[in-house]
């Protein structure tokens, strides 16, 4: 039998239909499931004021948007940020588990509201015993959270959705951010959703996809950390006055505020950090970089959180279940375009499917038979043509960069992707002057510099 607070919410639906003045919007649901609901809230800077809704679908949609707007009513936005599915329920004298769906739309709507309202006019106070902590969902954010010390508040980031993408693997759609949600409330913690899709396609994938059209090897993450994610992040830590923003990048800080190498060099994060500003850097926390990634876990497990044994995410967030050729083909409209193997003299060895599908420096699935391992020496996106040859060949000691950015000391080392090995080395003007020969450098990466374990500057590799 229904409770009681159930039918009054069905029967008399709080807030439907309502869109107050200068609202923000948030949407959730799908013709899969035939449930929407749409949920806007208006607030002065420090708390909701009004909030509305319209939904369709099931009753449970409707009592489930009702019981929302009656919570978040008047509610300070920390306080509103802890409202979630079990409060919902709650305020409806709990679901079945067949009707937990409702609330947990209507919380996706709530949150997505939410954080467009207080990423535009959120004003609350400065405390500096605020934290603002970055939760992915994973073990490392979680585990970063409660290492924080004062008043926690969490964020989650929806950069990307894909009806193609498996959005249990992705550390940045829907799914992914419900779970961290539901893992912040979890600990006590507020919890934002923050819409960040606009940028993340036109910041990061957008350049990918052209920088894979044009022949080179991009690197997404060092773009998104450097320019999109971490900065957006930063100034919600603003809107809601938080002193800081913490991490689960397993990364370190100088003394004078620069970038240092993690305990952890098989965890190491500091190569996609290292696009940050200075001023960004004051402001960031990396509790997990004096720690490996075995005693994070181990702390995770004392801590009785369910991700302690959660896998580690392997993809490019938004190549998550599905393939990057697949992803180019229908994003960039990079499919198959046969082309040329070619050696160095320009011999043809064999035919590819594109070039943008190889990388200088790659070895396996090159599909060519021969005496001695061929490597990718070239790539030529106007000719589409690919040039192989032996190790020999790949070899340099030079490596000419672009948009070279130090923070004043000069380098004597350089990485030239992610988890490669540092090259002793020095920088001459544009050209980066390798100790010993490296197995190539591909147009398009990072190169890190570093003096000892510090980060002091980047640079992007040029053909």
């Amino acid at each position: 039998m229904p409770d009681e607070r159930f039918e009054d919410h069905l029967t008399h639906p709080r807030g439907r239909g309502r869109t107050p003045a200068g609202a923000f919007d948030g949407a959730a649901g799908g013709a899969a499931c035939g449930d929407l609901v749409r949920f806007s809230l208006a607030t002065d800077g420090e708390r909701v004021m009004q909030a509305g809704f319209e939904a369709s679908g099931c009753g449970t949609m409707l009592a489930a948007g009702s019981a929302a707007v009656a919570l978040v009513e008047g509610a300070g936005l920390l306080d509103a940020a802890r409202i979630g599915s079990p409060q919902i329920a709650a305020e409806l004298g709990g679901l079945s588990a067949g009707k937990l769906h409702a609330a947990d739309l209507v919380s996706d709507a709530l949150h997505r509201a939410l954080g467009g309202a207080v990423r535009a006019r959120g004003a609350l106070p400065t405390d500096p015993r605020r934290r603002l902590v970055a939760m992915s969902g994973g073990v490392d954010s979680a585990v970063a959270a409660i290492l924080s010390e004062g008043e926690v508040a969490t964020v989650t980031l929806e950069l990307w959705a894909d009806v193609d993408n498996d959005g249990e693997r992705s550390c940045c759609s829907a799914a992914a951010v419900r779970g961290a949600r539901r893992l912040a409330h979890s600990l006590g913690f507020a919890h934002f959703t923050l819409d960040l899709r606009d940028e993340f396609r036109d910041g990061v994938v957008g350049p990918w996809l052209r920088e894979h059209a044009d022949g080179v090897t991009p690197n997404p993450c060092v773009r998104c950390n450097g320019h999109v994610r971490l900065d957006a992040m930063l100034d919600f830590a603003d809107r809601i006055g938080a002193a800081t923003l913490t991490t689960g990048h397993y990364a370190r800080r100088t003394r004078d505020g620069l970038l240092r190498l993690a305990v952890d060099p098989e965890k190491d994060q500091t190569y996609t950090l290292a696009a940050l500003s200075r001023d960004a850097l004051a402001r960031l926390r990396f509790p997990l970089g004096e720690h490996t990634k075995k005693h994070v876990r181990a702390l995770a497990e004392q801590a009785g959180l369910e991700v302690a044994d959660k896998p580690d995410s392997q993809d490019l967030c938004f190549l998550a279940g599905t393939g990057r050729a697949a992803f180019l083909a229908r994003h960039g409209g990079l499919g198959r375009r046969a082309g040329d193997i070619v050696d160095s003299a320009g011999r043809v060895l064999g035919r590819h499917d594109g070039h943008h599908g190889f990388t200088v420096g790659q070895r396996k699935g090159i599909g060519i038979a021969a005496a001695q391992p061929l490597y990718v020496i070239a790539t030529d996106a106007r000719a589409n043509t690919v040039t192989v040859g032996s190790r020999e060949q790949l070899a340099t000691s030079t490596v000419r960069v672009r948009g070279v950015r130090l923070h004043g000391a000069e380098p004597d080392a350089v990485r030239l992707r992610y988890h490669a090995p540092a090259l002793a080395c020095r920088l001459d003007g544009d050209h980066i002057r390798l100790d010993e020969p490296c197995d190539g450098a591909a147009p398009g990466q990072t190169a890190v510099f570093l003096r000892g374990d510090a980060i002091v500057g980047c640079a992007t590799i040029a053909a």
